[in-house]
């Protein structure tokens, strides 16, 4: 065995023998934590970089104004979490610096802003996502964004595995030789049963009749095939809700099958499929700005835009015009999560009102359209309205 053969095997025996201290964990995991029974639920507000402070002290203000009871009350607390710029996680040299994992650990949800991720390239180190570090982190597995377009049929519910697949050790891949490198797709028993029955839970509660599975299994068997099968076998637990399961190439397809789409309901995908395929489905609703991400775990739920941090709109001096929609979509998503459902649909509706009915302001990332301060006005004032 030559050298290069054998760095590359002691590195990948590293990460097998990682990956299998993480199934152990994850054997080990209790059940979700249960907000009715916390005597204060601590909301962490982490902006991030570019667009990100801006669009996510819009979507706190909105929130501390809908929650002012209960922060009142001493029911419910803030945090401003600063640090995780990409200028100070270059400076720490990690994708999140020890003391703000540290004061991340310390909340039970998080609000948090598009973070830059380094690509070949660009002037930064070439340091891990900010976002697939903190899934794994805080072990926030599953990935959940719904995208809604009721004139066109279309409500659909993704549950996109977040710490498993082509992403989880998207760091660790390894360059063999100058013409030879090789990364890592990561399927576990425990990691797909747990994504798969929150997605059935997910429909049996909420009336939900089809469940579909996403993969290549035809192509990428090992991994994908694991994954399908495990989903099927859980889908069996639901005598009352159809499973099928798609190729995800047909699957983009048939997202704009104007007849076909209708008959989607709920999808289980793997990592980088379910990234993929959630930006086009979001196209339909008006875009990546439009759509909300919930990151769920059994301890820790993090709530997030679905777009990056925009660095050309900061780099140009518009970040005062950033769409605040996204982060908004996911402070509904935070509200329901920790059982504030009416202040949800209260703020739901508002933005329905102001994106897509009322429409008095319009966001275009330029001095042609409001602010993100102003379209944050716009949506407090229809909430007032709504009483």
């Amino acid at each position: 065995m030559n050298s290069e053969i054998k760095s590359a095997v002691e590195k990948f025996e590293k990460l097998i023998e990682s990956q299998l201290e993480r199934v152990e964990r994850m054997k080990n995991q209790k059940g979700f934590i249960d907000y009715s029974k916390l005597d204060k639920i601590i909301i962490g507000v982490c902006g991030g970089d570019g667009i990100g402070p801006v669009i996510t002290n819009e979507s706190s203000r909105i929130l501390r104004e809908l929650l002012a009871d209960e922060v009142k009350s001493g029911r419910v607390e803030f945090r401003n979490i600063e640090g995780l710029t990409i200028e100070n996680r270059v400076k720490a040299g990690k994708a999140i610096p020890d003391d703000v994992l540290e004061e991340l650990k310390k909340c039970h949800v998080i609000l948090k802003g598009p973070t830059t991720t380094p690509r070949a390239g660009d002037p930064w180190p070439n340091i891990e996502s900010a976002n697939v570090a903190m899934r794994k982190e805080l072990d926030l597995f599953a990935n959940v964004r719904p995208v809604r377009v009721p004139d066109k049929g279309i409500d659909w519910t993704f549950f996109r595995e977040n710490t498993e697949g082509a992403y989880t050790l998207g760091s660790c891949g390894i360059n063999v030789t100058d013409d030879l490198a090789f990364d890592f797709t990561v399927t576990t028993t425990q990691g797909t049963e747990r994504i798969a029955r929150l997605a059935y839970e997910y429909a049996r509660k909420n009336g939900k009749k089809r469940v579909s599975i996403i993969t290549k299994a035809n192509v990428v068997k090992t991994t994908d095939g694991k994954f399908l099968k495990l989903c099927q076998e859980i889908g069996k637990e639901y005598p009352e809700i159809t499973t099928d399961d798609w190729y995800i190439d047909i699957t983009t397809a048939k997202l704009i099958d104007e007849k076909r789409r209708r008959d989607f309901s709920v999808f289980i995908l793997p990592n980088l499929y379910g990234d993929i395929i959630t930006d086009e489905a979001a196209e339909f609703q008006g875009g990546v700005g439009t759509a909300g991400s919930a990151n769920i775990g059994m301890r820790y739920a993090m709530f997030e835009a679905i777009h990056g941090s925009a660095p050309r709109m900061v780099a140009e001096g518009r970040s005062k015009y950033a769409d605040p929609c996204s982060m908004l979509r996911a402070s509904v998503m935070l509200l329901s999560h920790i059982g504030f459902n009416d202040k949800a649909d209260k703020l739901a509706r508002a933005l329905d009102i102001c994106m897509f009915e009322e429409k008095k302001l319009t966001i275009t990332g330029r001095d042609t359209g409001a602010t993100c301060e102003e379209f944050g006005d716009y949506v407090l004032e229809t909430i007032n309205k709504l009483g």
